[in-house]
């Protein structure tokens, strides 16, 4: 939006076109979503708890977590206009993947927010039923990858191809696979960020971080000197997810400011499910899902963690960690609660700088 403005500007002051620059509007895009967070998040924090939408906590929880109930949720709504109204402000309104992030964003949220709401009306932590769940979930990847490949310039060009990291020139083209392969990893995606969302900040800083490693990959793949350079394939016009990502990372750093332990508001399903669509979505137009695998690792091994669990539960009995998802687990053993955070911290940290090696290492 402005920067159409700022392009007719530039007839009056070449000043102006200093907007027009990619990098320039990521930076803004990264402190009007942080702005916004720290401007309407105490009021929404207010807002929500003047109503009492409060945290259902399980009762086969950590006992630990008993004090959380009542802390307000659904605070990933915050996340969602922060991220809409930055990118609607910074991002280049005629590129395509910018109306396909914000679309996916929004269709999980909107299923998020149902989740939650029908958490808070009928009291239970249960929400959607799970075939609902992954029904609505099903029907929003589906149109979100059918669109990207339908829309796709090249047919079996590099943009429903798959990427193979670490390996130079090696790209596997997909043709109506790649419409699956975008479904699993938007759904999955999405889901564990959300099994993830257990702790305070637990999930919100490792989101951070992949989109912003992401929005590396983007930037790289829509410039055409920079992706023959690093021997990545060129996508035109996905430099513009850069804009998306740095809103991403500006409203996560922004929530993280009041959902810091103890927390004063939880994102929700509506938070969560919307980001990890987000990221599996960057992933798919960057073309970069494999390196989401080792980026978002903490978000696989939390969903490894409650699979195994379930698994090994219904064939033998027995149970393989004290609790899942694994964050849990470690809570039962006596970690204290920032202990596991900050060493999740740590650990995505790690992961995303090997995921960003793989630019150079071919």
């Amino acid at each position: 939006m402005l920067l159409w403005l700022t392009e007719y500007l530039t007839q009056f002051h070449t000043g102006f076109s200093v907007f027009q620059y990619l990098t320039m509007r990521a930076i803004l895009g990264v402190l009007t979503a942080l702005a916004f967070c720290f401007v309407v998040g105490p009021a929404m924090i207010r807002h929500l708890s003047r109503y009492q939408i409060g945290q259902q906590v399980r009762d086969d929880g950590p006992q630990s977590h008993l004090v959380k109930a009542g802390t307000p949720t659904m605070g990933g709504a915050l996340i969602l206009l922060a991220v809409t109204v930055s990118t609607l402000l910074w991002a280049d309104l005629e590129n395509r993947y910018t109306w396909v992030l914000i679309g996916v964003t929004l269709a999980f949220g909107a299923i998020g927010w149902v989740d939650d709401w029908r958490k808070l009306a009928l009291g239970n932590s249960k929400g959607l039923s799970a075939r609902s769940k992954i029904f609505w979930q099903s029907l929003a990847a589906l149109a979100t990858a059918g669109f990207l490949y339908f829309t796709a310039p090249a047919g079996n060009g590099p943009e429903t191809s798959l990427l193979i990291p670490f390996l130079k020139d090696v790209l596997i083209p997909l043709g109506g696979l790649y419409v699956l392969l975008a479904y699993f990893v938007i759904v999955g995606t999405s889901n564990a960020v959300n099994l993830t969302d257990g702790l305070d900040g637990l999930a919100i800083l490792p989101a951070v971080m992949v989109a912003g490693g992401l929005g590396i990959f983007g930037y790289a793949s829509g410039h055409l000197v920079f992706a023959d350079y690093l021997g990545i394939p060129f996508i035109p016009g996905a430099g513009e997810v850069v804009v998306f990502c740095a809103a991403m990372v500006g409203a996560g750093l922004g929530f993280l400011w009041f959902n810091t332990h103890p927390a004063q508001v939880f994102m929700g399903d509506v938070g969560a499910l919307s980001l990890g669509a987000a990221l599996g979505t960057l992933a798919v137009i960057t073309r970069q899902e494999i390196i989401l695998v080792i980026m978002g690792g903490v978000f696989v091994v939390e969903t490894l963690s409650v699979i195994v669990q379930v698994t090994s539960y219904k064939l033998t009995g027995r149970r393989v960690f004290r609790m899942a998802p694994l964050h849990h687990h470690f809570e039962l053993k006596g970690w204290p609660e920032p202990r596991v955070i900050v060493r999740f911290w740590i650990i995505t940290v790690i992961l995303v700088l090997i995921g960003l090696s793989s630019l150079k290492l071919r």
